[in-house]
Order: C-alpha cells, then sequence, then structure tokens
C-alpha cells in the first residue's frame, strides 16, 4: 500500500514510519523544514517539505504521492514550533496545533477527496474532564473547553467529527511516552513534576511504539469511526507520578494544593491531575486484534528507564 505520512518526523511519526515500511508499505512522508528530509530517508520513507496549512502545499504533496491511504499526523508542540511550553495559556502555545487540527485536516480531506482516496486515519487525544469513570468511544469528549483551552477542545472535537464523516478513523492517543515524547522524566528528576492536591486525576498511557502500531492497523484494516489508543491499566496520577520517579531514581515528588497550582500552571494542568478520566481500548483490541508491546505504563515506565 502507498501511505501518506503527513507529520512524518514528530514523535509518533518517527516511530510509524518504519513500522510501516517494515510491513512492505511504500511511505511518502513530510516534515515542514527540508533539513529533515535526510531523517525521513533514514527511516525508510521518500520525504517531502509540506505546509500543512497551506492548501496548494498539501494538494500538490498529496497528488505527486497518489496513496492509498493518508495519516494525519500533523502538531507543532515542538520546542521549535511552539516555544517553551505554557499550560497557563495553553491556547495561545497551541495556536498552531489547533490551526493543523482544523484548517490542516480540511487541507488533507480535500486532497484525499480529489485524489479518491477514501482510507484517513487521523490523530485524536484520549482526554476529558467529564464521564467515566472510564470512556469508551460511545462516550463524548470534554477536551478541555472549561479549561481556558477552548480552540484546542475545538480543534479536537473536529477532527473527530469531520475525519469520521469522511468515513475514516480518528485515534485517540493516550498519554505518550518512550523516545521522542515529551520528558516527563526530566522535570520529575529536577521535581519539577508536583502531585497536585491529591492526585485523584487518571491518565491513561500508551508507548509510541503501540500507539505506532495500532495506527497501522487502523491503514491494512481501513478502520473506520473512533479508536481509543490507551494500554490496559488507566492509573491515578497519585499512583503513576511516584511510581514514575522511583524508576527514574528521583526523590518523591512534592505535593502542592490545588489553588497554588491554579496559580503557577493554570487551570488545564489542574484539571489533568485532579479530574482526568480513564479510557479502555477493549474496542481497539477487539476490532483491531491490537496486541501492546507495553500492556502497562508499569512495564513501560521500568523499561525505558532501566
Amino acid at each position: 500500500m502507498r501511505v501518506f505520512v503527513a507529520g512524518g518526523t514528530g514523535a509518533v511519526g518517527r516511530r510509524l514510519v518504519p513500522q510501516l515500511v517494515a510491513r512492505g508499505h511504500q511511505v511518502t512522508a513530510t516534515t515542514t523544514s527540508a533539513a529533515k528530509l535526510g531523517l525521513l530517508e533514514r527511516l525508510g520513507a521518500d520525504g517531502i517539505v509540506m505546509d500543512g496549512l497551506d492548501a496548494a502545499s498539501v494538494g500538490e504533496a498529496v497528488a505527486a504521492a497518489r496513496p492509498d491511504a493518508i495519516v494525519h499526523q500533523m502538531t507543532a508542540l515542538s520546542a521549535a514550533h511552539a516555544g517553551k511550553p505554557d499550560f497557563r495559556h495553553f491556547d495561545r502555545f497551541a495556536a498552531a496545533t489547533n490551526r493543523l487540527r482544523t484548517e490542516g485536516t480540511d487541507h488533507l480531506l480535500a486532497a484525499a477527496e480529489a485524489t479518491g482516496v477514501s482510507n484517513m486515519v487521523a490523530q485524536s487525544i484520549a482526554q476529558s474532564f467529564k464521564g467515566g469513570p472510564v470512556l469508551t468511544e460511545e462516550d463524548p469528549l470534554d477536551v478541555g473547553s472549561g479549561t481556558m483551552a477552548r480552540k484546542s477542545a475545538e480543534g479536537v472535537l473536529h477532527i473527530e467529527d469531520v475525519v469520521v464523516k469522511a468515513g475514516g478513523a480518528a485515534l485517540r492517543y493516550g498519554a505518550l511516552y518512550g523516545p521522542g515524547a515529551t520528558d516527563q522524566v526530566q522535570l520529575v528528576r529536577k521535581r519539577l513534576f508536583p502531585l497536585i492536591g491529591r492526585g485523584d486525576g487518571y491518565f491513561s498511557w500508551v508507548h509510541l511504539d503501540d500507539a505506532a502500531s495500532a495506527t497501522v492497523l487502523a491503514v491494512e484494516q481501513q478502520a473506520k469511526g473512533v479508536f481509543n489508543i490507551v494500554d490496559d491499566e488507566p492509573a491515578q496520577v497519585r499512583e503513576w507520578l511516584p511510581y514514575l520517579a522511583a524508576c527514574a531514581g528521583a526523590k518523591r515528588p512534592r505535593r502542592i494544593p490545588t489553588w497554588l497550582a491554579r496559580l503557577l500552571a493554570g487551570e488545564m494542568v489542574v484539571s489533568l491531575m485532579t479530574e482526568g478520566r480513564a479510557f479502555s481500548n477493549a474496542k481497539t483490541k477487539r476490532e483491531l486484534g491490537w496486541e501492546l508491546r507495553y500492556p502497562s505504563w508499569r512495564q513501560g515506565f521500568k523499561k525505558e528507564l532501566a
């Protein structure tokens, strides 16, 4: 199969491209920087520079690749694109990513229609502050509209709406860890990742390699609808954060009250740490036959930090 990966040098893209190549697929992957074309070549892909916010650039890239499937992995959350993380003003920090999730998604769908591609897989997120206790794909997401992240919430919901309506699949990735993911470990080692309040919020983690393998299956099976891409064991912050610190050989995380965390880090971080909901992967395992390399973050954290 000819697979077009938009965002091939991102955290998921770097793990996804080699897996697609290993399965015998011909991959064209995009980057925003010509300096990264060599990386894509080393990963086994034909690299191309594309501006995901430019309809003509997207249309030309897709037409040249003549793909059978398109995978949307475009974000702009790295320091090179967005600068230092600013969770107090998350919409401003994630402005480019929000546009890629709205305008960029629409550009890819238009290019897919123009080239007759019906197999589309796009990145969504497993994040919600309402519902539960464990959310399935049938549950609506509240991804932050009440936490001063309205534009970010709209971007995620837009992806799920338009991609699914077009007959594609939206993959709700859990909190990503592994090579190239946000480096929570360094923050933990510096004691800059405190436990907020009682740490009641849940995280559903997934290793980057497992996120990539689920994406490969979605492409190969021309999946349709929404799928939760998370491991088997959702965990409250008060459980996984001290465990991560122990695996990293760091001191136990500090605990700070929620009122202080709101002043220091903002409402979104507090909501994640105290109200985040758990997600179920039962549908993905059942319908796609997904088998996780790391069924639990306990195994994955220990392996990554061994």
